[in-house]
């Protein structure tokens, strides 16, 4: 998926455990600009980001998971 500068991550991220893991995870990349759309998997602990590479980096993604209080492996 490259696009028009559309991109496509899918970060493993330890410690979210219930809908409201999954509710301040999305909240807050969707607060960033570039961010296309997000699916966060509570089973399997993945976290698929689509994304505008010209706005936002996958290394500032990652850091905003990490801010936001979650390991991503």
């Amino acid at each position: 998926m490259s696009c028009c500068g559309n991109d496509k991550i899918v970060f493993n991220v330890k410690g979210m455990s219930c809908s409201h893991c999954k509710m301040a995870i999305e909240n807050t990349l969707k607060s960033k600009e570039g961010i296309k759309n997000i699916e966060v998997d509570l089973d399997t602990g993945k976290v698929a980001i689509s994304f505008d590479k010209s706005k936002i980096t996958k290394e500032h993604l990652k850091a905003v998971i990490t801010d936001t209080g979650y390991e991503v492996a």
